[in-house]
Formats: C-alpha cells, structure tokens, sequence
C-alpha cells in the first residue's frame, strides 16, 4: 500500500472511523492538498524539531493549565499541543456556524422563557420534574430579564464527526466554557512555526475575537455608552487562570478578584490606587455558588458579597446570566431538537447524539442492560470526569456504575458509543505520527444585536492511543484549527 505522502510508514487509517486527512482508500481530502505537500518535505527530525518549537512557545508566554487531580492547589502545565493543524473547508463551516448560532439562539430562548412564562413546560415540551430537579436552576434569577435580554452571551458548543462523516453535538456549555485563549495561542505559535504554509492556505483569521469579546460585553451594558468592563477570576490557582489573564490583557480590561470589588447601594465598585471606579459589565469566571456570599454560598471567599443585588437591579450586567447551566444540562441536552422546533420553528442544523435518560423508566432499564454498548455521563460534571466508557469496564468497573446510577437516577444520561474522526498527530517519545480522535469546541457569542462564532474554535485531541476522552484534564491535547 503506497503512503503517499501520509507522513510515515506507522500511520493506518482504520476502517469503519473517519480520518480528517485521508480517505479509507489512502487519497489525500481536497482541502489537505496543500498541507501535505508541504509535509512530505520533512522528516521525524524535522518533527521533533516543530515540537520542540511549540513548547518553548507555550513555555515562555505561560501558556498552561492546572490540573487537581495532581495537586489539590492544582499542577501547572504546559497545555499539550499538536503542530499539525486541523483544516475545515468553507462549506462545512458554514454549516456548523449556522448550526451553532441555530442552537445558541434557542437556548436564549429557553431560559428566557424558563425564568418567565414557562411555556415549553406548561406545553409538555420539557418535563416539568427535569427542570425543577436541575441543581443549576435559579430561584433568584425568577422574572428577572438581563440587559439586551442575553442569557448565554458566551457558549462552547462541543461538536464531534462520527464514522458517517456527519458532525454532531456532543454537549453544550452555556456557563463558562473555557478554551477560547488556547486557539488564539495555537494560532499564534503555528504561525511562527509555517509562516509559508499559512500564507499558501490563507485560514480565515481569529485575531479579532478579543475585539468581538469587549464588543459583545459593551452591547450588554446598563444604559452606558463607555461602560468600564472587567474579568472577575477566582485567582491564579485556578485550572484555567492563563485563560482569564490573556482575555483581559487582550480586551484591555481590569483583571480582578471578589476582594477587588465592594458594592455600595446596588453599585459595584472596583478599588483603585485613585479611588473606587464603578464597573458596569462584569465577564465572571466564577460558578454560580460562589459568585456572592449574601445570596448564594455563605462560605465563598471568591466573590463580592451583595453582587447579586446589584445585578438584580439593573446596575451591572454578569456575563454570563446566573442560571443557565440549567440549559446545558446533559439531560435537557437531549430535548434540543424540540427546543429548537418550539422557539425557531426550525429543524435542527447540527444534529444530537441519541440520548439515553436514566431517569426515565424504559431509558433507565435499557442503560442497566446495555452498560458494555454505552459512554455513562454524570448531567452536572465537566473536563470529563465521571464518565464511563462501557467497552473499556471490567465485569466490576460495570457494577460499580450501575450501583452509581441506581442511587442517583437524575444525575445520569448515557450515550452510543461514538466513533470519534481522527487526525494526524504527533506522538511525543516516540517520534512518529498517528491518528488520535478528536472534537471541536466552537465558540459563540451572543450579544444585543450581535452574533458571532469564532472560525475553526478548538480542536481537542486524546493523545493516548484509542483514548475517546480529548479533555486536557484528561491527558488531551489541541492543535489549531484552520477554516479555509
């Protein structure tokens, strides 16, 4: 079998998965023609050296994140990165740009009307006991409608390629999804890296997302025409501190803590060498708990205490809204194709991964019989923990699971196991390049008379061999992702 020019003799393209670069009969997909060209002049020397280049990049401009598990204060790392980039012709991104911003709009839709008149619930639409039971519904935020009447200024919707070449969603994340720096710094670096092979394919440019960001925020804002915006992070020990950093720099905001902030009658102040500066649209990094002391948990060290009242009265704006994580939870996820037909009268762009709900009776007997055939997620969890991959269980691995779901019903959805597209990666240590699976994490915004969805987003990639989890929490990687 002839490699033409698929990088080395070790790469195998597996039947029944779909790889991004090559065809299952080895011909190189159109909108790679380029980029291999360019690769088959280089060599595994050459590669080390790519590598090699990258991670000084991403050493010497901080690029990192922390992982927990490793420390409980968190284990500074260099965030893995893949030099072959990931490449989406145009009429493909058309589609998953429409399908993002098809499904970000009716999510607005939805906590809307969750937070107001209920109507999907009161129609049948979405159970009523799925929403009530949601951890991430808020009382406080009952009647109350956001400046602009934005909800989820800011979604990472997660979309994988499954073996019929078909892209899916995944899950959406509507609280706040995290990784939007990590693209800008893959594109960055590669750009340094093939400033020739760049100038031949021409990706469409990501620089302008910071702009679009501090505009978005701007359109949100109470009634200000020069509003003073800022970043609220949880500090430096958390996982993606580099990300809240370089945002805030980029914009050219205020990067602040909960004890930088004070609220004086339901405004909120930042403390200044020259006095207190009033903030009026406020991009938290912070979970909903932890946001104020006074309203939420009493223990939270990390925010403002008296912040929510002064967003419940209209004179700041939280991007994004408290209250939304109950739209991006993994068992209304699976109501998404009747959200979107209740509030757009449209048919789903992107399609859902069939959806299985444990507490649902006939779902629930069907996951107990079926663990061995299916991914086992937790509703409220991110990075990927707590997920269960069936066919890589033991006999007591499923057991375990089982006994999991028995005590917590609600808590559980399970899903087909998924064939996930793979791409060219190169593998450290042992120098060569493989196929690894891969999604995309697409990124949204949504503001007052604005709409925006980043070209490419992130790639993740699982670097261990046959890994289907592409989280950096767990061992993933990413590579930059170039829409041409």
């Amino acid at each position: 079998m002839k490699n033409q020019n698929l990088f080395n003799s070790n790469y195998a393209v597996k039947k029944g998965i779909y790889d991004e670069y090559v065809s299952e009969e080895w011909k190189v997909r159109a909108h790679y023609d380029l980029l291999s060209q360019q690769f088959s002049e280089y060599n595994n020397a050459d590669y080390c050296k790519f590598n090699e280049e990258a991670k000084i990049v991403f050493f010497n401009e901080g690029i990192t994140f922390a992982v927990y598990s490793d420390n409980p204060l968190g284990s500074e790392k260099i965030f893995p990165f893949d030099f072959i980039p990931r490449i989406i012709d145009h009429k493909e991104w058309s589609k998953i740009e429409k399908g993002a911003i098809q499904r970000n709009r009716a999510i607005n839709e939805f906590l809307k009307d969750l937070y107001h008149d209920k109507k999907i619930l009161k129609d049948g639409i979405v159970p009523k006991e799925l929403i009530y039971s949601s951890i991430n519904m808020s009382p406080v935020m009952e009647g109350f409608m956001p400046k602009g009447g934005i909800y989820n200024h800011i979604s990472g919707t997660d979309i994988i390629r499954h073996s019929d070449g078909e892209y899916y969603v995944l899950e959406d994340n509507v609280r706040c999804p995290s990784g939007v720096s990590y693209v800008l710094a893959n594109r960055n670096t590669l750009k340094k890296t093939f400033p020739k092979l760049f100038s031949k394919c021409q990706p469409q440019p990501i620089i302008d997302y910071p702009e679009k960001l501090l505009t978005m925020l701007q359109s949100v804002s109470p009634g200000i025409s020069a509003p003073n915006c800022v970043v609220l992070t949880p500090g430096m020990y958390n996982s993606a501190y580099f990300e809240h950093s370089f945002l805030a720099q980029s914009m050219g905001v205020e990067l602040v803590e909960g004890r930088d902030l004070f609220v004086k009658n339901d405004v909120v102040y930042m403390k200044t060498i020259h006095g207190p500066e009033r903030v009026h649209v406020i991009y938290r990094r912070i979970d909903d708990p932890y946001l104020d002391p006074l309203m939420f948990n009493p223990d939270s060290v990390l925010g403002t205490p008296g912040l929510m009242s002064a967003y419940l009265a209209g004179n700041v704006t939280l991007v994004n809204a408290p209250g939304t994580g109950v739209a991006d939870d993994k068992a209304v996820y699976a109501y998404m194709p009747e959200i979107i037909k209740y509030y757009l009268g449209e048919e789903q762009i992107l399609k859902n991964v069939p959806t299985y709900r444990c507490g649902e009776d006939d779902d629930f007997k069907y996951v107990l019989e079926n663990i061995d055939k299916l991914v086992v997620k937790p509703v409220d969890e991110s990075g990927g923990y707590g997920i269960s991959i069936g066919n890589t269980l033991s006999k007591e691995q499923i057991e375990e699971v089982k006994k999991s779901i028995k005590e917590n019903r609600r808590k559980y959805i399970a899903q087909p196991i998924m064939s996930l597209s793979v791409h060219p990666t190169f593998i450290e240590g042992e120098d060569i390049i493989e196929p690894r699976h891969i999604d995309l994490r697409t990124f949204c915004l949504l503001g007052k008379n604005t709409e925006y969805v980043l070209p490419g987003g992130l790639t993740r990639v699982a670097l261990k061999r046959g890994n289907l989890i592409v989280n950096s929490s767990q061992g993933g990687g990413s590579k930059d992702t170039w829409v041409i």
